[in-house]
């Protein structure tokens, strides 16, 4: 229980943030919903990039580099490191301008204004809430197989995730956003600094660097790890599309929202492919590293691979520090839950007149109450998709996906003054339409899967391999299913638009001003 009690310790030091963050703030809307625009650089650079990194990121990259190698890092980290910063900079910034000066707390209210149109909005909403829930979950599933495999079962995965869903939800509910931004701030330093540590710590004790990799290269076993072999080029091409979900994420979209001056940006840009390379690359090696020393783990059972290493190679205490920066990283999703309690304020409550009849304040708890039923609905998700066969899976199939297709929309309304809202809406329903079909296929071909290093099969064989199952995902002529929906999502935006009527000269004059 000693590595279990150092990361409660951190559990209580984080509540403890969240708690100051709320005696500082205020109970207006902006203060708890957005700090009242006021983070300075190095903490909006911080923020930003831990509250991408969530379970996702070490467990989900470590257990999928454990099953398929190195190629993982060029999957998500080599692309995320240039797209993210480009959207950052190229996105982000005027988001950040159109809020500051027509006070827009989400962009769901930004795309009402932009389309004219109330309902588009509230699809929007119901959409991306739903799609944000399953990342939600990712952070309760990584809390509860963190303190379970850290307390050796001592503490079993239903209370680990509990745990970890309480600490979250108080400190979101009495700090808002600036609670979320000092842990974040917190949490990132933490597990930037910690992930070095155990990279090197767990290197040593294996003989190090270049022993472990030739031990690696001389087995049969472990050896394709080290190349590209059980990663197609076609599926390494459409995974350059992932990166495109970061600024249709709600929370980096209010994340940017919150920055003092729009020169925090630069640092950011600068900065976040350097973030991904100190967390990613210890994460995918030490999971390769993962497969000699634990082999035969199935999918699933491989998202702890990080923990059994540090429970195996350091001594205990390292091994709580350590687990509490993997545990800094799995809590990042309270971004995610105070975006949708904002989304649900500002886009439904205060929409729909709610801040009328009860007031500012009465909006405040709104919020704060959305946070309570989100925390409870996630963690009964936790429970029910307990033995789900990847974090990674989960998360590329039900949040990124999905989002990465959103992205012509955030595109048009940004850059492109002739888009409409039946442009928005028909990109928005196909991206409603391809998540169910997939998902119907996903469960449909689950007999399907072959094991990790087989071939793909062909869900349905008249079809030749235009669907093909592959041990985690389905795929469309060997190419992920986001890259199709992007792409269709782009087609009828430009396609439904160009046959329907342009939003009226006011708005086009409002968001797209002639300059002098």
């Amino acid at each position: 229980m000693i590595p279990a009690t150092v990361v409660f310790v951190y559990l209580g030091l984080v509540l403890y943030v969240g708690l100051f963050a709320f005696r500082k703030g205020t109970d207006s809307r902006e203060d708890f919903f957005v700090a009242s625009r006021s983070l300075g650089p190095w903490v909006f650079l911080l923020t930003v990039f831990g509250t991408n990194m969530t379970a996702f990121a070490i467990l989900g990259s470590s257990g999928l580099a454990y099953q398929r190698g190195i190629g993982v890092y060029g999957l998500m980290a080599s692309s995320s490191g240039l797209v993210i910063p480009l959207t950052i900079f190229l996105i982000g910034t005027r988001l950040w301008a159109l809020g500051k000066k027509h006070g827009y707390l989400t962009q769901v209210q930004y795309f009402r204004d932009r389309w004219e149109c109330d309902a588009i909005g509230t699809v929007i909403f119901v959409l991306t809430t739903l799609m944000m829930i399953p990342y939600v979950v990712i952070g309760m599933m990584g809390g509860g197989q963190t303190l379970e495999s850290l307390s050796g079962g001592a503490v079993p995965y239903w209370l680990g995730g509990a745990i970890v869903g309480i600490v979250v939800m108080l400190y979101v509910f009495f700090g808002g956003m600036r609670g979320v931004a000092w842990v974040n701030a917190l949490q990132t330093v933490l597990f930037l600094v910690f992930g070095a540590i155990a990279f090197v710590l767990i290197s040593r004790s294996l003989g190090g660097f270049d022993s472990i990799v030739a031990k690696l290269a001389a087995d049969p076993k472990t050896a394709p790890l080290l190349t590209r072999e059980r990663v197609s080029p076609q599926e390494f091409f459409s995974y350059t599309f992932i990166p495109l979900s970061s600024m249709m994420f709600p929370h980096m979209a209010i994340m940017c929202l919150t920055a003092r001056k729009v020169s925090s940006f630069k640092r950011t840009v600068i900065w976040y492919p350097i973030c991904i390379l100190l967390i990613w690359l210890p994460s995918v090696f030490l999971g390769i590293v993962a497969a000699q020393q634990f082999p035969g783990l199935k999918l699933g059972e491989s998202d702890d691979v990080l923990l059994r290493l540090l429970s195996a190679n350091t001594d205990v205490l390292v091994a709580g520090i350590l687990g509490a920066a993997i545990m800094a990283c799995v809590m990042a999703t309270d971004s995610q839950i105070m975006a949708l309690s904002t989304m649900f304020s500002q886009d439904v409550f205060a929409h729909y007149g709610g801040v009328r009849r009860y007031g500012e304040k009465a909006m405040v708890w709104m919020g704060r109450l959305f946070v309570i039923a989100i925390a409870v609905v996630s963690y009964a998700l936790a429970l029910t998709l307990k033995d789900v066969k990847s974090i990674f899976d989960l998360a590329i199939r039900f949040g990124f996906s999905g989002f990465a297709a959103l992205a012509p929309v955030m595109l048009a309304a940004l850059f492109w003054r002739r888009s409409t809202k039946w442009g928005a809406l028909a990109a928005v329903l196909w991206v409603a339409a391809t998540m169910i079909f997939l998902w119907w296929l996903q469960q449909y071909s689950n007999p399907l899967a072959p094991k990790p290093g087989q071939p793909p099969v062909n869900i349905f064989p008249a079809l030749g391999s235009l669907f093909q199952r592959t041990p985690m995902n389905v795929t469309i002529h060997g190419y992920m299913p986001v890259m199709f929906m992007c792409l269709g999502s782009a087609a009828l935006m430009v396609l439904v638009s160009r046959l329907t009527p342009p939003p009226s000269r006011a708005t086009v004059e409002k968001f797209f001003p002639a300059r002098r």
